[in-house]
């Protein structure tokens, strides 16, 4: 039914009578992947008030806003008056010769909320061209078509004017003015006192992301920091929402004029959306996304057979270590599925450690080369003493300008943290970097993320992966530690081993399969019967009795560990023979540990 209507040109579309039902029309998701991303778009591209997509992360909430939802318009000597609509418009229209009645019975005022979202820190080169592929804005072959669609589109804008009625004080061309603001930021004039790095407050500073302010009419509540998002709403980009356009000196009190800074930068540097269309994502995977996930069942139709495959994959990147393979497997399908008030259930921080001395040099960065191009978002972090010394790794609220400053740590949900330990040197910790290690201990531990309010403190969940790679165990603490077992020719033979595994993924499609493969197995659901339950019980009672050094947190890693060696064969209940290798498996991992120094990497405070 809703494939009968078409998509809304203006806002104004939105507030007919009867109002279609735009929810339901947006569920069509050809009609939603059909509406230009604003991520890969480039805003001279793009005209005021143009439907567009936004696709990223939530990384703050703004305080509520009131605007007038409806008011009256009256000319300038009271003989007529008119009602405007003003929602999902950020400028209020008038014709000349008209003023509005801010006083009139008439008017109707609402409330809506300002998100800012920052496309998704982290995000993978291979996972932005794809989306950027399936934008359906193109690049014009040539100029003479450009000369063409500029007359189609100034015909279209005069005809659009026509019908509304309305001369609007915003209205009119804005491309060269994009330009012109999108030159100035470049060269670091921004139009505001605050630097330009400040404003787009990207997580991941050395990958900077894109920033929106999205702003909503409904279900306020349903909104939550960290996660992600694709938003369809209006584009709005009229200069006058710029800072710099109001009248500074009416402003002497300095903390209101960077407040006012901060919330109201340049629309060409931040520009934004009013949304009326929402998907909550489960993934960043856009391999899986015009489509239910009911439909990609043929993506992992053969599971047991693709994970065969990566398993030779990562044993070939891990010195042909079969059982450290297997753990990274799992470390790189696992999820949060469950909290409690004492546990996040399912997380799995491994610790790859004992990697070989002779490989130190190159081998963290070059396995991660492989990691990224098999997950859709991760980040690789140097732990030098320069990083942890200097970097946030927490979101701190600025109150000066009302403004949660990110940090590293602040990622969306499934992106790989990948730790090189390796990196660390002699040297002194100071106080940042001890809070540093701190907030990294607290995000492993809880899989929470700490955020400074300065008078207190307020932890947000978070389901954030996280790998360390280390040369002895970890001084962070993690929940599976596996030593590498590295063969010695594999040691001698890691450069053309680490090639062989990039021509590996360029066979047969495999690079799409494991991509396809990882996403939904993470997202997976796994059942553990009553009658495995006994069993497990049974054979934790016995360890007991063999081992008195078995605990409950021991218990908690084998049903997790189990639960991922089933989801990565395909299986959606536990079975004794899954168990039973997930008992192997740790047997084998312990018995490594015993053999191995407690720490190789020391930090000298």
């Amino acid at each position: 039914m809703h494939s009968e209507f078409n998509l809304p040109k203006i806002p104004d579309d939105l507030l007919v009578d009867p109002v279609p039902n735009w929810k339901e029309l947006l569920k069509d998701s050809s009609k939603w992947h059909s509406i230009p991303i604003l991520n890969y778009t480039p805003l001279h591209k793009l005209k005021d008030q143009t439907l567009v997509r936004f696709r990223g992360m939530i990384q703050d909430m703004m305080d509520p806003e009131i605007y007038l939802e409806r008011y009256e318009v009256k000319s300038s000597d009271a003989s007529s008056k008119r009602l405007q609509q003003g929602k999902y418009r950020d400028c209020l229209r008038v014709k000349q010769g008209e003023e509005i009645d801010y006083q009139a019975e008439a008017n109707v005022h609402g409330e809506r909320r300002t998100l800012f979202v920052v496309s998704i820190p982290g995000l993978n080169d291979w996972t932005k061209q794809h989306e950027k592929e399936c934008s359906p804005i193109q690049e014009l072959a040539t100029e003479s078509q450009n000369v063409n669609q500029a007359k189609k589109r100034a015909a279209t804008e005069q005809n659009d004017q026509e019908h509304m009625d309305v001369d609007e004080t915003e209205a009119g061309p804005l491309k060269k003015q994009c330009v012109e603001e999108l030159q100035t930021v470049a060269k670091g004039a921004a139009s505001t006192g605050l630097a330009k790095d400040y404003l787009l407050n990207s997580p991941l500073p050395s990958r900077p992301s894109m920033a929106c302010m999205v702003k909503v009419y409904e279900d306020f509540d349903s909104y939550q920091l960290n996660t992600l998002v694709d938003f369809v709403g209006f584009l709005s980009v009229d200069p006058a929402l710029d800072a710099s356009s109001l009248d500074m000196e009416a402003l002497n009190d300095m903390e209101s004029l960077s407040e006012l800074q901060a919330a109201n930068p340049s629309p060409f540097l931040i520009p934004r959306l009013h949304a009326f269309g929402v998907q909550r994502l489960p993934h960043a995977n856009p391999l899986l996304d015009q489509s239910l996930l009911q439909s990609n069942e043929e993506a992992i139709a053969s599971p047991d057979v693709i994970h065969k495959d990566l398993r030779i994959l990562l044993k070939l990147c891990l010195f042909d270590d079969d059982l450290a393979a297997e753990y990274m497997l799992c470390h790189l399908i696992s999820t949060v599925y469950s909290r409690s008030e004492m546990q996040s259930i399912g997380k799995f921080t491994l610790n790859i450690c004992n990697l070989p001395k002779e490989c130190l040099e190159h081998y963290t960065t070059k396995l991660y080369q492989i990691l990224e191009l098999l997950l859709p978002a991760s980040h690789y972090l140097a732990m030098s003493l320069d990083t942890m010394n200097t970097s946030a790794f927490a979101p701190k609220k600025d109150y000066e300008t009302n403004k949660l400053v990110s940090g590293l740590l602040q990622l969306a949900p499934h992106t790989h943290l990948v730790l090189d330990e390796t990196r660390l040197q002699q040297g002194k910790l100071e106080a940042n970097g001890v809070q540093a290690i701190q907030h990294l201990a607290h995000l492993i531990n809880n899989q929470q993320l700490k955020c400074d309010f300065h008078f207190y403190h307020i932890d947000y969940n978070a389901d954030i992966p996280v790998l360390i790679l280390s040369e002895g165990r970890s001084m962070l603490p993690n929940d599976f530690a596996v030593p590498l077992n590295a063969d010695s020719k594999a040691v001698e033979l890691v450069e053309e081993s680490l090639k062989a595994a990039h021509h590996y993924l360029s066979q047969n499609g495999r690079l799409q399969l494991f991509r396809k493969y990882l996403t939904l197995a993470r997202i997976s659901q796994f059942t553990v019967s009553e009658e495995h339950t006994e069993m497990i019980q049974q054979d934790f009672v016995d360890m007991r009795k063999a081992n008195v050094k078995s605990n409950a947190d021991d218990l908690h890693g084998l049903l997790v560990l189990s639960r991922l060696l089933g989801i990565a064969r395909g299986k959606d209940s536990l079975d004794k023979e899954t168990w039973q290798l997930a008992t192997e498996f740790e047997a084998k991992r312990r018995q490594r540990l015993q053999s191995l120094p407690k720490s190789a990497a020391q930090l000298r405070n």
